[in-house]
């Protein structure tokens, strides 16, 4: 059984900051010393993550929107040419993608939103 310490309450902060880090741009800080850092100077810091995080999250929408609108005209183009269903079509969206029918894949390919294709209870 492992026996872990508690953080300090600057690994703490660190920790946070981090993470949130990462979240605003999608890759960890590198090159940061955070150790001299103050609770305040963190606060700050955590207030323009924030931020950017809201916005990332504002564009994520918008481009899993856009490429939902996208792949439907994608699927309606397919069908137009010849598939018989939405199943064939999408059958064919992913040979075409290299998704090996699964859908998650293809959602990440194709940059739709997660669980695009999940059913509905």
């Amino acid at each position: 059984m492992l026996d872990m310490e508690p953080m300090t309450r600057q690994e703490e902060l660190h920790s946070i900051y981090w993470e949130m880090f990462k979240d605003a741009y999608g890759y960890r800080p590198r090159g940061i010393d955070t150790s001299a850092w103050t609770e305040q100077r963190f606060a700050a810091e955590f207030e323009v993550l924030g931020e950017m995080i809201d916005k990332q999250e504002v564009q994520r929408r918008i481009a899993e929107h856009e490429a939902a609108h996208a792949f439907e005209m994608r699927i309606q183009s397919i069908l137009a040419c010849g598939a018989k269903d939405r199943e064939m079509a999408l059958r064919w969206i992913h040979e075409a993608e290299g998704s090996n029918g699964d859908d998650e894949f293809l959602c990440y390919l194709v940059g739709l939103p997660y669980r695009y294709f999940a059913k509905v209870a």
